[in-house]
């Protein structure tokens, strides 16, 4: 248990903290919300061990093992991916080279009677020991099902972390952090850079792991799916909800009209009776009952109204100019980098007024085609743009390439151009940065102030192209809401490359999913898109016993028991049902993709037996993937027994 006593941070004379106490307790999970600027990132940077607090103090057991991921960090490039993964396992990987070592030395000894000689045997059989309770023969499995978990191909492993983005790094910490199995997790945005299908994944790995937890995000379908506990940061103070996000929701307002209801009560109560003491203070006939009334009104406990932080994000696209019917139009566009096809013969067509999301593995292409509809990069193919639009472009990376050395002012000011220049204090004041916050350097601001400055420059002339890549990293739970308002209310065409669930809910009408060099379209909007791959993307049996097997192999259980033995035989032959069943369906796909490249070969060209036919590759690549992972797990559970 993890005990929060009195904190308080100070920073500059108004506390972001004030005496704020609560426990953490094992395997709970915990999210920490508020307003972007509240304390969420400082309160885990405390519980870290990397943020002195002003006042009081956070107490954990002994060797109490911690693993932190920020929102921005350096990550070591000297190593390939897998080796940078091997070292969560730092005390299996101390414990192989002490085991190899001892292995060369009994080689080379040939004093086989002696006690020496015995001895060095009693240590290798004790280090072999470790090496067995350590879980060190599923230490490789553990992480090629992390890093695949986390979107990583096999054809990753081996490559230098130096090739990857800052986004693909911060996955290869996420996953060190995930395989150490801490005692307590301490993640501030994790799914900012992960795709849906990872988010997904870490979904189920963060609900069935043993460790604590405390999160910092900001995708509401998350929050829900990880967490159980709820506490909100704002003005300085705590709000502790012993339920997951939307149900916290839900309370708090509940709460905040009881409580004013209470306070409008009381208030009334509190009038009444001083009204009677005034009116009969110097009535002798009164005396007692104006005493009686005056000791009430000091023992009365007052109601107290939890404070709220109302300030908001103000925003409103301009009217969009009229475009041509398609906006966009786009007929087999093939884009490649070298060798690596990334979009091959892409067809598409987004019309006037329609709202749209790329979605898809990171990777596949979703930035790639926003390139080639900006025209920043060439391709084969067509690609047209209708008559008259106007886009306006927010980037991924749109915050981070501010000038950190201008104000929040000059940054608009250098952009803006006749009559809005006049406007440009009342434009900062509806985006959080009235009065003294317009002074500020770029330098100094947050993630989600920066990206509310960037967000700005949208604003500065009229659209009828809105292309948004990843608008809501580090924007707060509200100005996620007014962005998605105003977003609803654009009467443009909107193209949203996106991961969160949530905010694509209800304001997109079509899903266009990228992935293996194509582009799929989906009807209808992200639950129903969600709904229909629901088959392909689910989490499988295979990963829940990952879980399981893992724990298993933790240290402090010991060895496998007989109830859990019988319980592992139990998952072999679940699995080993499950493998026949695909073998029959791999089977089956393979047959038919026969018959079809049979009749390709007699000239059949038909579009339906194309689409039947990638359809079915797809189909068997997907259950190859599936069984092999199922044949790995189901022999690391045999070596178990």
């Amino acid at each position: 248990m993890i005990s929060v006593e009195k904190l308080t941070i100070d920073f500059t004379g108004t506390p972001l903290f004030e005496e704020v106490s609560f426990l953490v307790n094992p395997k709970e999970k915990i999210a920490l919300v508020g307003k972007n600027g509240a304390g969420k990132s400082t309160m885990l940077k405390v519980f870290a061990g990397l943020q002195q607090s002003s006042g009081g103090r956070v107490s954990m057991p002994k060797d109490f093992k911690i693993g932190y991921l920020p929102q921005h960090l350096l990550v070591n490039d000297d190593k390939t991916v897998m080796d940078e993964a091997k070292t969560a396992f730092g005390d299996v990987l101390d414990t192989q080279k002490r085991v190899e070592r001892l292995t060369q030395e009994l080689a080379e000894r040939t004093d086989y009677e002696s006690a020496e000689y015995t001895d060095l045997i009693e240590r290798l059989s004790i280090e072999n020991e470790r090496l067995t309770l350590m879980g060190a023969d599923n230490m490789m499995s553990e992480i090629e099902r992390t890093l695949i978990g986390l979107g990583f191909l096999r054809t990753d492993f081996d490559r230098p972390t130096s090739e990857f983005s800052g986004g693909w790094r911060m996955r290869i910490e996420l996953a060190k952090i995930l395989l150490s199995r801490p005692d307590l997790l301490l993640l501030d945005e994790p799914t900012n850079h992960l795709d849906i299908e990872s988010i997904r994944w870490l979904e189920q790995f963060l609900a069935t792991s043993s460790s604590s937890l405390l999160l910092v995000s900001h995708d509401r379908a998350f929050l829900d799916a990880v967490t159980s506990r709820t506490i909100e940061i704002s003005l300085g103070q705590i709000y502790d909800y012993k339920v997951p996000y939307t149900k916290y929701v839900e309370l708090r307002k509940e709460r905040r009209e009881q409580q004013l209801r209470a306070y409008e009560n009381q208030q009334k109560m509190i009038a009444d009776t001083e009204e009677f003491i005034e009116r009969f203070r110097y009535k002798a006939t009164k005396a007692v009952q104006v005493q009686s009334r005056i000791k009430a009104l000091d023992r009365l406990e007052r109601i107290e109204v939890d404070l709220e932080d109302n300030s908001a994000l103000r925003l409103k696209f301009p009217p969009a100019p009229h475009s041509g019917v398609l906006p966009v139009d786009i007929e087999y566009l093939t884009k490649a980098y070298g060798d690596h096809v990334v979009l091959n013969n892409i067809d598409l067509q987004i019309h006037r007024g329609e709202k749209v999301a790329f979605v898809g593995k990171n990777g596949e292409g979703k930035s790639t085609l926003v390139k080639c509809i900006m025209q920043e990069i060439e391709h084969s193919g067509t690609m047209k743009l209708g008559h008259g639009v106007k886009i306006g472009y927010f980037a991924q990376n749109q915050a981070s390439l501010l000038d950190e050395n201008l104000t929040v002012f000059d940054t608009i000011d250098y952009v803006a151009v006749g009559d809005i220049r006049t406007k440009i204090r009342d434009i900062l004041g509806a985006f959080m940065f009235g009065g003294e916050a317009s002074d500020k350097k770029v330098k100094v601001l947050s993630g989600g102030e920066r990206s509310r400055l960037a967000m700005i420059k949208l604003l500065l002339e009229p659209v009828n192209l809105l292309i948004l890549d990843e608008p809501t990293n580090h924007l707060d739970m509200r100005s996620k809401d007014v962005l998605k308002e105003a977003i609803q209310a654009f009467d443009g065409t909107v193209i949203l490359v996106s991961h969160d669930r949530d905010f694509l809910d209800g304001l997109v009408t079509k899903v266009y999913e990228f992935g293996g060099g194509k582009v799929k379209t989906h009807l209808g909007g992200i639950e129903e898109y969600l709904q229909s791959t629901a088959g392909e993307k689910q989490v499988t049996d295979s990963e829940k016993l990952s879980t399981f097997n893992s724990q298993l192999s933790t240290p402090s259980e010991g060895r496998i028991n007989y109830e859990l033995r019988k319980e592992v035989s139990k998952k072999i032959r679940k699995i080993e049902r499950d493998i026949e069943s695909l073998e029959k369906e791999i089977e089956k796909a393979e047959t038919r993709i026969s018959e079809i490249e049979a009749q390709f070969a007699e000239g059949v060209t038909e579009a339906s037996l194309l689409k039947e036919y990638e359809q079915t590759k797809h189909t068997l690549d997907a259950k190859m993937y599936e069984w092999e992972l199922l044949s790995e797990e189901v022999e690391g559970l045999r070596a178990d027994l």
